[in-house]
C-alpha cells in the first residue's frame, strides 16, 4: 500500500514536471502578430514601438490601418491581434461591445489617465483673449475672438474628425445653450489639428480645437475648458441632456482570445507593457514637433529608452 502511494506521488509530480516544462517551452507562433494603425501619432508610433519589442522577441509583425472604432470587432474576430491604445472614453463602449460578443479580451491598462476636450492654447488665457476661461460659461461673451472665415460670423469650434465622437460636440454646443454663438467644424485629420494651433499660434489669435492627453502638447502648453462635471448617464446617448465635459479615463489594451495561446510569449509581454503619460507624449513628439517618420520614431524612442521597455521582457 505504501509502494502504491510512493507512485502515485511520482506520477503526479511527474506529470507536473512535463506540464511546466511544456509551459516553459511553448514558443510563439510564426504567424504574425497583426497590429493596427489609426490616424493620431502616439497610436502609430506605439503600434511600431509594440512591433518592435515583439520583432525582438523573434516574432514576425504585419500593420494594417483599421478604423478606430471598428477595430475592436476585427479583434474579435481575428483580422487583428491587438489594440494598443483604447481610451475610454472615445472608445470605451466599442470595445465592451465586441468584449461581450466574445473574442476579445482586456489585456491590461497603461498607467497613464487619459482626457480627451475641447481646449485652448494656454496664450489665450495667458493673453485674457477670452476672460473667465478655461470655465466654459466664458465662452458665451467672446464668440466672436474664436470666428474665422469660414465660421459665418460664429466662434469656430474645431473638432477632431468625426468618425472619433460623431456628433457628440455639437451635441454638447446645443445643450449648453451656445449653438448661436459657435459652430463645430471638423478636421481631417489630427495633423490638420496641429496645423491650425501651429498657425493660430503664430499670429497670436482664438483658436478652440479638440485635443488630448497624452500628447506632445502637454509640454507646449494646453488648457482644456471646464464644462460641467461627466456622470454616468450624461451623455444623450445614456439617457442624459448631453451637456457635460468629458471624464478622465483609462487607456487599457485589448487582444484577441487566442492571443495568450499562439503567442504566449509576445502575450505576457503586451500585458506587462504599461506606459506613462511621459512616453506617450515623447513618442507623439518625436513625429509631430521632431518631423521624424512614425518608423524612426519609434526605432528612436527604442533605442533611447530601453531603462523603460526592457523591464517587460522580463
Amino acid at each position: 500500500m505504501k509502494n502504491l502511494k510512493i507512485k502515485a506521488i511520482v506520477a503526479i509530480l511527474t506529470t507536473a514536471m512535463v506540464f511546466v516544462s511544456g509551459q516553459a517551452l511553448a514558443k510563439d507562433s510564426r504567424k504574425p502578430i497583426v497590429i493596427p494603425t489609426h490616424n493620431w501619432s502616439s497610436q502609430v508610433v506605439m503600434a511600431y514601438v509594440i512591433g518592435g519589442i515583439f520583432e525582438k522577441l523573434g516574432n514576425r509583425v504585419k500593420y494594417v490601418p483599421a478604423d478606430s472604432q471598428a477595430v475592436y470587432e476585427a479583434i474579435r474576430n481575428g483580422d487583428v491581434t491587438i489594440s494598443h491604445e483604447v481610451w475610454q472614453s472615445t472608445f470605451g463602449k466599442s470595445f465592451y461591445n465586441a468584449m461581450a460578443k466574445g473574442g476579445l479580451i482586456d489585456a491590461g491598462n497603461h498607467s497613464a489617465l487619459t482626457i480627451e476636450e475641447l481646449g485652448v492654447p494656454s496664450y489665450v488665457i495667458e493673453k485674457n483673449l477670452c476672460p473667465g476661461l478655461p470655465d466654459w460659461k466664458a465662452l458665451a461673451d467672446c464668440h466672436k475672438v474664436f470666428a474665422t472665415a469660414d465660421s459665418g460670423g460664429k466662434g469656430r469650434i474645431l473638432e477632431g474628425p468625426q468618425s472619433w465622437h460623431g456628433d457628440l460636440m455639437p451635441k454638447r454646443i446645443k445643450a449648453l445653450g451656445l449653438e448661436d454663438k459657435y459652430v463645430v467644424k471638423f478636421a481631417g485629420s489630427a495633423d490638420a489639428i496641429w496645423a491650425e494651433l501651429a498657425s493660430a499660434k503664430k499670429e497670436g489669435r482664438g483658436i478652440i480645437a479638440f485635443n488630448w492627453s497624452p500628447n506632445f502638447t502637454d509640454a507646449d502648453g494646453f488648457e482644456f475648458i471646464q464644462f460641467p462635471p461627466y456622470f454616468d448617464g450624461c451623455r444623450i446617448e445614456d439617457g442624459g441632456d448631453g451637456s457635460c465635459g468629458s471624464p478622465v479615463g483609462w487607456l487599457k489594451k485589448a487582444a484577441n482570445y487566442k492571443f495568450p495561446k499562439t503567442h504566449p510569449r509576445a502575450y505576457t509581454v503586451f500585458s506587462k507593457i504599461s506606459f506613462s503619460t511621459q512616453d506617450i507624449g515623447q513618442m507623439a513628439s518625436l513625429v509631430d514637433v521632431f518631423k521624424l517618420s512614425h518608423e524612426d520614431a519609434a526605432k528612436s524612442w527604442l533605442n533611447t529608452h530601453e531603462d523603460v521597455w526592457k523591464p517587460f521582457l522580463e
